[in-house]
């Protein structure tokens, strides 16, 4: 059996079987998922962390590539109870260290308790505790990846349906999921996706109806190209955002952010909607939250079980964000009225800028 260390911040190190080889660090934090794990692992979100999948059996029915959300895995690496062989190929194909035979209901509860930590990962032949160790010496916590917009966006901007009649969206690519591009393409939208630090100029050559912030990885207070888009438009351009993009609108007007004990992670997350007293599940990733929405924003819906913001519309501006995924796949279709809503918002911005026909 090879050899493998997983390392957690406090010292406490766990033995389990390795999997595929490598050496990794990063925060380790948990899904509660029991399927799309090709999601997850292509997931942006998960950017320099360490995922653990809390539900026993993991690659059960393949790997297929159109279920994808991006071009690559994202962890560092991976802990299952168990992983089938046919991912196990994957991760070995794409670098990624991957262990399993731990229990990981005890790797949950030690998150749980301890919140997302520093980890480090050894896995082949001849490693050592120690070579974990180094590992997690070596990890930094998530709010010192400040420039972790740079290894998710597009290094050029993108242009999606152009043959498309709908309205003009501009996708900030903070690490945008490939369903939140396929969404908007389902709804006639043209999407230009810009780079995570794209300047006033860029998104002004757009002449967006929709300023767009996608999710991403990472302390939203980092990211502050983005944050001075949505200060820069707002008043004149409507804004929606997503996860990460939740958070980033917030920090833009006004309001402010927390990192969170273990976050949310999973495809069966209760959320309250305020006005119409319903609850609907969701899919979440994240371990931000927005701790004040400011005077600008306020609280539409809320999560069940710790009442933390889940949806915030503006107060004079035209703002709608969400804190869950609607586009989720797999995962509940409760929500996916978000795209309708949003785009239905711009298209009052279209038809105001509309240019009336000469008599």
């Amino acid at each position: 059996m090879t050899e493998a260390y997983v390392a957690l911040e406090g010292g406490h190190v766990l033995e389990g079987r390795g999997r595929a080889d490598g050496t990794a660090r990063g925060e380790i934090v948990f899904t509660t998922a029991y399927t799309g794990y090709e999601e997850s692992l292509t997931d942006p979100s998960y950017e320099e962390q360490i995922l653990t999948f809390s539900y026993p059996l993991i690659g059960n029915y393949g790997v297929r590539e159109e279920r994808f959300e991006d071009d690559r895995i994202h962890p560092r690496a991976a802990i299952a109870k168990e992983f089938t062989d046919e991912i196990v190929d994957w991760f070995e194909r794409e670098g990624i260290p991957a262990v399993d035979h731990l229990d990981t209901r005890d790797v949950v509860t030690d998150i749980r308790d301890g919140g997302a930590m520093k980890c480090g990962i050894a896995v082949g032949e001849d490693v050592t505790e120690e070579d974990a160790l180094e590992q997690l010496e070596a990890c930094k916590a998530m709010s010192d990846h400040t420039e972790i917009g740079a290894q998710v966006s597009v290094d050029e901007p993108e242009v999606h349906g152009e043959d498309n009649d709908g309205e003009t969206v501009a996708l900030i690519d903070c690490g945008a999921k490939g369903s939140i591009i396929s969404s908007l393409l389902e709804r006639d939208a043209t999407v230009h996706v810009l780079p995570y630090d794209a300047d006033v100029s860029a998104v002004a050559a757009v002449d967006p109806d929709l300023l767009f912030v996608s999710n991403g990885p990472g302390d939203p207070v980092n990211f502050e190209g983005a944050i001075t888009l949505v200060e820069e438009f707002v008043e004149d351009t409507p804004v929606a955002g997503i996860c990460l993009g939740q958070q980033i609108v917030a920090e833009a007007l006004g309001g402010s952010t927390e990192k969170m004990t273990f976050g949310h992670r999973g495809v069966n997350q209760p959320v309250l909607d305020l006005e119409s007293g319903q609850v609907v599940m969701t899919t979440q990733n994240h371990g931000y939250t927005v701790a004040d929405p400011g005077e600008h924003l306020e609280v539409t819906q809320i999560n069940v079980n710790d009442d933390t913001p889940e949806g915030i519309d503006g107060v004079e501006y035209d703002v709608i964000t969400r804190q869950y995924h609607p586009e989720a796949n797999p995962g509940p279709h409760d929500t996916l009225d978000f795209f309708d809503d949003v785009l239905a918002m711009a298209s009052g911005r279209a038809d105001s800028q509309a240019v009336p026909a000469d008599d």
